[in-house]
C-alpha cells in the first residue's frame, strides 16, 4: 500500500506529527496530488553531500514542477478552477524556493518520506493483533514519549508554582513596605505632643503587630514554597537525567554501533530524525527548568530569607548545567563518517551534526568545526567548515566535502604489525555559546578508526583491520583496542555481513559455506558445524599468517572471492549457479555420481580471486573429474563467465541436473554483436585469392570458433598442472587468440588489410 494512503489513516499525535512536516516549504496539497509520482522517484540515489549531484536534483525539481502544472491543467469545474490556481501557485513557489538549491528539495522530501514511513510503521505495530502487544521497539518509543509527557506536566507544574511563589513574594514585599511605613509613623510620633501621641500610638502599634505577625507567618510560608519548589525541581532533574541517559547512553550509542556495523556492510544505521526530536525535547525541557531555577534564584536574591534554600538552589543550578552540558557535548556527532581506509593525496568527505543546534539557536551565530587527525602533526587540507542550518529539516551540520590527507606521520611499530594495522582517528571539534553567552561549550567527537594507505595495493589488508575493529569493538574501550581472538561464529557473522553488502546480494553464506571457510581457516577436515562453534580465531590467523602452502592469508583469499563475485559473478551468485565454497575433493565426490558433462563452479584454492570449472567426463580408461585453470577478473574483463561456459561444448548440465542454457543463456552475448567483432580476426591480412585460401572459420561466431577449436585440439590425454587442474592453454589456442584480438581497437584490426 502506498505510504501516503496509510499516512492519511494516522490518528492523534501521529497525525499531528505528520501534518507538521508540511508548510510553505512543501505544501501538503503537493504531497496529496502527486503522491504516486513522489513515491516512485529515486530520492535515496542522490548523495546530498556531493555537489555534483545538484544536476540530478535540479532535474527532479523541474519534473516535480511539470507534474504540478500538468495536474493543474487537468482540473475542470468550479472547484477545479480554484485548485488549478492553487497548484499553479505552488509550482511557482517551489521553483522560487528551490531553483538555486535543488538539493534542499531532495533533503526535504527524503525527510518527509522517512518520517511518514516511521509514523506508519509505529502505528501499524501498535495495532498488531499479536496478543495485542507492540514490538519491543514501539514499546520503547512509547515509554520514551510517555516520559516526555510526564516531564512536560512536571515542568508546567513547577512553572505554575513559581508564578504563585512570585505573586506571594510580591504581596509579601508590599506588606513589608507597609510595616516600614507604620514603623516610620511610630517614629514620627515622638515629635508630636504627648496627648496626641497617646491617642494615635496604640492603633499604630496594633497595626504594626498585626502586619509583623502576618509577615512572620508569610515568611515561613514563602520558605516552605521555596523548599517545595526546589524538591519538585530535584525530582524533575532526576527524571530528566534518567530520560537523557536512556536517549544518549542507550539509543544514541546503539545508533553509533549500527553506524559502525554499517561500515562492515550491516544495515543502514537509520535516520537521526527521531533521535534529534528526542534530543531537542530534552534541550527544551532542560532549558525551561534551568530558566525556572534561575528565576527562583532571582526571587531569593530579591527577598533573602534565612534557611537551606540558598544551598539547594546552588546544587540545582550546578546539576542542570551538568545535564545540559552532557546533552550538548554528546549530541555533537558524526552523521557521515570519513572513509575508514584513507589514501593520502585523495579527497574525502565527512559530515558532523549537532542534534540540539536548532533548538538552542546555535545557528544564530554559526560555529566553525575543525578536523584534525590524531598523529601529533596537523596534515589534513580543507579541514575547517562552518555549520549550516537547514530550515526545512531543522538540522545544524557541517559538510566537509574536499578534505585530503597530505601526509602521514606513523608511530614506531613493534613485532609483526604492518602499516595497514595501524589505526588513527579524525578529531572534529568546535566551540559555541548559548543563552547570550551564558554557557560556552567546547565539543569534540572522534571518527571511527581509519587506516591510512599510500597505495591501492594496501587496501585489502587495511580493510581487514577496519572490519575486525568494527565487528569486535567493545563499548567504552580505550581507542582503539580490540580483542586479539574472537569466537568463530562471531567472525562468521561479520564476514557474512560484509559479503552480502559487497556483492549486493540477499544470498549470504550458508552453513555449508561457513564450514568450508572453517576448514580453510583451521586446516581442518571436519564437516560438522558444531565442531567449530566454540573455536576461537585470532587476528594472526585471520590476516597475518599465510594459509598452509600458500602465500596469502585467509582474509586475502576471502576478499579476492568477494571482489571477483562483486565485479563479474553477482547475477550468477544470486541465481544460485555458483556453489563457490567447495574444495576439489568435495567437487569430485559430488560430480562422480552425475552424468557426463555435469559441471559446477567453485572458487580456486590456489589463486586469489579465481574461480574454477570442475566437470565430469569419460576418459578412455575411466570417468574423471577435471578442473580448469582458474579464471580471474582479467579473464572476465575479456569474456564473461556465461559466454565462456557457452563456448565449452562439453559442459552440459550445471550441478545437479540443470541444462546449462536454461541457467546461463539469458547472460550470453547476442551472436550478432559477437560476429561483428570477430569476423576480421580470421581474415588473412593482404589476402591474395590466387595463392591463399580463406580459413574455414572466416564467418564463424566466436562461440562456434571456440567450440571448434576445442574439438580440434583437445588431446586424448589432458595434461594436469601440479595442483591437478586441467590446463587448457595448449588446447584452446584459437580461443585465447580470439580473446586477445577482441581487446584491440577495431581500426587496428582492419588497418593491415587496408595498407
Amino acid at each position: 500500500m502506498a505510504v501516503w494512503i496509510q499516512a492519511q489513516q494516522l490518528q492523534g499525535d501521529a497525525l499531528h506529527q505528520m501534518q507538521s512536516l508540511y508548510g510553505q516549504h512543501f505544501p501538503i496539497e503537493v504531497r496529496h496530488y502527486l503522491s504516486h509520482w513522489i513515491e516512485s522517484q529515486l530520492w535515496d540515489s542522490i548523495d546530498l553531500e556531493n555537489p555534483q549531484e545538484e544536476f540530478k536534483a535540479k532535474r527532479l525539481l523541474d519534473s516535480l514542477i511539470q507534474e504540478l502544472q500538468k495536474k493543474a491543467e487537468h482540473q475542470v469545474g468550479e472547484d477545479g478552477f480554484l485548485l488549478k490556481i492553487k497548484l499553479g501557485h505552488y509550482a511557482s513557489q517551489l521553483k522560487i524556493t528551490y531553483d538555486r538549491c535543488p538539493l534542499e528539495l531532495v533533503r526535504c522530501i527524503k525527510h518527509i518520506l522517512y518520517t511518514e514511513q516511521r509514523l506508519v510503521r509505529e502505528a501499524t505495530n501498535s495495532i498488531s493483533p499479536v496478543g495485542g502487544m507492540m514490538d519491543s521497539m514501539s514499546q520503547k518509543y512509547q515509554q520514551i514519549n510517555q516520559a516526555f509527557e510526564e516531564l512536560r506536566a512536571m515542568t508546567q507544574d513547577t512553572d505554575n508554582d513559581l508564578r504563585k511563589l512570585q505573586h506571594n513574594q510580591e504581596y509579601f514585599i508590599i506588606q513589608y513596605q507597609e510595616s516600614l511605613r507604620i514603623q516610620a509613623q511610630l517614629t514620627s510620633l515622638a515629635n508630636l505632643p504627648p496627648a496626641e501621641r497617646q491617642l494615635r500610638e496604640p492603633s499604630l502599634q496594633n497595626k504594626r503587630a498585626t502586619v509583623e505577625a502576618w509577615l512572620t507567618r508569610e515568611a515561613n510560608t514563602l520558605q516552605k514554597y521555596r523548599l517545595d519548589l526546589a524538591e519538585k525541581h530535584q525530582k524533575t532533574l532526576q527524571m530528566l537525567r534518567k530520560q537523557q541517559t536512556i536517549i544518549l547512553d542507550d539509543e544514541l550509542i546503539q545508533w553509533k554501533r549500527r553506524q559502525q556495523l554499517a561500515g562492515n556492510g550491516g544495515p543502514p544505521e537509520g535516520g537521526l530524525d527521531i533521535l534529534q526530536s528526542w534530543c531537542e525535547k530534552l534541550a527544551e525541557m532542560i532549558w525551561q527548568n534551568r530558566q525556572q531555577i534561575r528565576r527562583a534564584e532571582h526571587l531569593r536574591q530579591q527577598l533573602p530569607i534565612p534557611g537551606p534554600i540558598e544551598e539547594l538552589l546552588t546544587d540545582l543550578n550546578s546539576t542542570i548545567t551538568d545535564i545540559i552540558s552532557a546533552l550538548v557535548t554528546s549530541t555533537f556527532i558524526i552523521e557521515k563518517q570519513p572513509p575508514q581506509v584513507l589514501k593520502t593525496q585523495t579527497k574525502f568527505a565527512a559530515t558532523v551534526r549537532l542534534l540540539v543546534g536548532g533548538r538552542l539557536n546555535v545557528h544564530m551565530n554559526p560555529p566553525q568545526v575543525k578536523a584534525t587527525i590524531i598523529i601529533g602533526t596537523p596534515c589534513i587540507l580543507n579541514n575547517n567548515c562552518v555549520m549550516e542550518y537547514h530550515q526545512t529539516t531543522g538540522t545544524l551540520s557541517a559538510h566537509f566535502r574536499n578534505m585530503s590527507l597530505k601526509r602521514i606521520k606513523r608511530s614506531d611499530r613493534r613485532g609483526a604489525e604492518s602499516v595497514t594495522e595501524e589505526k588513527f582517528t579524525i578529531l572534529f571539534e568546535s566551540q559555541f555559546s548559548v543563552g547570550g553567552n551564558e554557557l560556552v561549550f567546547q565539543v569534540k567527537t572522534l571518527s571511527l578508526p581509519v587506516v591510512v594507505i599510500v597505495h591501492g595495493s594496501q587496501d585489502n589488508n587495511a580493510t581487514a583491520t577496519v572490519l575486525w575493529d568494527n565487528a569486535f569493538a567493545e563499548p567504552g574501550r580505550v581507542p582503539f583496542l580490540v580483542p586479539d581472538k574472537v569466537l568463530w561464529p562471531q567472525l562468521c557473522e561479520a564476514i557474512n555481513m560484509k559479503y552480502k553488502a559487497e556483492v549486493q546480494s540477499n544470498r549470504g553464506l550458508s552453513e555449508e559455506n561457513l564450514v568450508f571457510l572453517a576448514q580453510k581457516a583451521f586446516t581442518s577436515s571436519s564437516i560438522n558445524p558444531e565442531d567449530y562453534r566454540n573455536m576461537t580465531i585470532s587476528w594472526s590467523q585471520f590476516n597475518r599468517e599465510s594459509l598452509p602452502g600458500r602465500n596469502f592469508t585467509f582474509w586475502q583469499w576471502f576478499d579476492g572471492v568477494m571482489e571477483l563475485t562483486k565485479k563479474h559473478l553477482k547475477p550468477h551468485w544470486n541465481d544460485g549457479a555458483i556453489l563457490g565454497f567447495v574444495n576439489k575433493q568435495q567437487a569430485q565426490d559430488m560430480l562422480m555420481s552425475k552424468p557426463n558433462g555435469t559441471f559446477l563452479l567453485r572458487f580456486s584454492d590456489s589463486e586469489i580471486g579465481g574461480i574454477t570449472i570442475a566437470w565430469v567426463a569419460e576418459n578412455p580408461n575411466k570417468r574423471m573429474v577435471w578442473n580448469l585453470m582458474p579464471y580471474t577478473s582479467k579473464d572476465f574483463s575479456i569474456r564473461s563467465l556465461a559466454d565462456r561456459i557457452s563456448d565449452l561444448n562439453h559442459l552440459l548440465f550445471l550441478y545437479p541436473d540443470r541444462p546449462k542454457d536454461e541457467v546461463f543463456s539469458k547472460y550470453y552475448t547476442p551472436p550478432l554483436c559477437m560476429c561483428l567483432a570477430v569476423i576480421p580476426l580470421f581474415t588473412t591480412p593482404n589476402p591474395d585469392p590466387s595463392s591463399v585460401s580463406t580459413p574455414f572459420m572466416d564467418q564463424a561466431s566466436p562461440a562456434m570458433a571456440v567450440g571448434l577449436a576445442h574439438s580440434m585440439y583437445t588431446p586424448i590425454d589432458p595434461t594436469l598442472d601440479p595442483e591437478g587442474e586441467f590446463d587448457l592453454d595448449d588446447t584452446m589456442d584459437v580461443a585465447r587468440h580470439v580473446e586477445e584480438l577482441l581487446r584491440r581497437p577495431m581500426e587496428n584490426q582492419w588497418s593491415g588489410q587496408q595498407s
